[in-house]
């Protein structure tokens, strides 16, 4: 039985990778994102634009336009990625990545939980540069303390979230050739989506709250 997918952040890179690959396996997938590209126009989904998960007034778009619908699989993966190093501090660009990269994804979760249908899943899309233990280059300040916060955020999603048997995965898609990273990552968006769905269809109570590599590996805090 086909199920309902969420996915922000969908109009490029891992997005519409994930995207593409659950319209594959005959999902309904509602695609959200700030404007559309034509490579998401082409995959024929149920595309939601004017999302800015950011704002208060993309926030009352999703609402409605996700008004009535169940949701089996909530991905949220917008997010942004900016540069700040001692010497060269941005306060601005901190409190937007916390905004974009934390903030906004709770504000989803919170917004769309009457949607999720018992026994529905959450991902969220972090990275392992929010893991403290994992730390050993420093820098890039305003990222690793959203995705830091993001992480404490699932962590707790996922305890308040399991009297609904609803299952948080938490995962890293590696360093992946995106815009965000200048195409500079060692995987393509097509391979670590594929990970990241895989992980999605697998994932059980068992393992809600774990973070994980895409490629499986259980990631530090």
């Amino acid at each position: 039985m086909s199920k309902n997918i969420v996915v922000t952040g969908a109009n490029r890179g891992i997005g519409l990778a994930i995207v593409k690959i659950f319209k594959e396996q005959g999902d309904n997938v509602y695609a959200l994102c700030r404007q559309s590209s034509k490579e998401l126009n082409d995959l024929s989904v149920h595309i939601i634009t004017d999302i800015d998960v950011a704002t208060d007034n993309g926030i009352k778009n999703m609402r409605s336009a996700l008004s009535g619908i169940g949701i089996d699989v909530l991905i949220c993966n917008a997010g942004i990625l900016r540069d700040e190093s001692l010497g060269d501090m941005n306060v601005d660009s901190i409190r937007e990545q916390f905004e974009v990269n934390a903030l906004a994804p709770l504000r989803v979760v919170d917004t769309l939980q009457c949607n999720l249908n018992p026994d529905g899943k959450v991902a969220m899309i972090t990275s392992r540069m929010g893991s403290i233990g994992d730390n050993g280059s420093g820098g890039r300040y305003g990222y690793r303390m959203s995705k830091a916060a993001l992480n404490a955020a699932a962590m707790s999603l996922s305890k308040d979230l399991a009297s609904q048997d609803i299952a948080v995965g938490i995962y890293h898609p590696g360093y992946v050739q995106t815009d965000m990273v200048n195409h500079g990552g060692d995987i393509s968006a097509n391979e670590s989506a594929g990970r990241i769905v895989g992980l999605i269809n697998r994932l059980t109570m068992k393992e809600t709250g774990v973070f994980k590599h895409s490629n499986g590996e259980i990631l530090p805090w």
